[in-house]
């Protein structure tokens, strides 16, 4: 019993990791919001073109880069004017319930790899949001801290925040959008080691 509910607590905090931090990120463009594009209908035999979209259709990798695009045009738009991204969000975000944690861990919390990690980190600092120091017990790691600015303007943007997460999945139902990020989660644990940054699940 007390494997289950360990094993849920755990997956409960990766899927806010997932949904609410998740997103790597780091430009500040913000694509279109626009769907995919529409197939055209035809009286013939399907085009090219056609085909084309319906074989990207099918490819889970496709839709992902896709929506996450979405996402990040949608959060843009809900956090206009305070110039922050996902992946700051993110880090923010983190830095808040973690409180003062060296960098790499920080970065392991995010799953953002060690030059990503140091370059956010870089502007939030230089924006005043976040303050680093060595740490007391080895020089060479750096320790992160959330400022008053920081912990300001995560309060500030939130709910805005919020809504872009909530607008990313409007066109699912309630029921839907729990068995969405269970799915999410089940990928991500399943594919956790592949790639330069794995996530720290524990």
């Amino acid at each position: 019993m007390d494997n289950a509910k360990g094993d849920l607590a755990r997956r409960g905090r990766l899927r806010w990791r997932i949904f609410r931090l998740a997103t790597l990120d780091t430009m500040t463009t913000s694509p279109s919001t626009s769907a995919l594009p529409e197939t055209p209908s035809t009286d013939g035999a399907e085009s090219p073109a056609n085909a084309t979209l319906h074989a990207l259709r099918e490819r889970p990798g496709f839709l992902i880069r896709r929506l996450h695009q979405i996402h990040v045009a949608l959060f843009a738009e809900e956090c206009a004017g305070e110039n922050v991204t996902p992946v700051q969000f993110s880090v923010l975000t983190a830095l808040e319930e973690m409180d003062a944690t060296e960098q790499t861990t920080l970065g392991q919390a995010v799953g953002l790899d060690r030059t990503n990690t140091a370059d956010v980190l870089s502007r939030l600092q230089q924006r005043g949001l976040i303050r680093r120091r060595v740490a007391p017990n080895d020089r060479r790691r750096k320790v992160v801290v959330l400022t008053d600015v920081g912990r300001a303007t995560l309060a500030r943007i939130r709910d805005a925040a919020g809504r872009a997460h909530d607008r990313t999945v409007a066109a699912l139902s309630e029921e839907d959008r729990k068995r969405f990020l269970d799915y999410l989660v089940t990928l991500v644990e399943a594919n956790n080691d592949v790639g330069r940054a794995p996530l720290r699940l524990a």
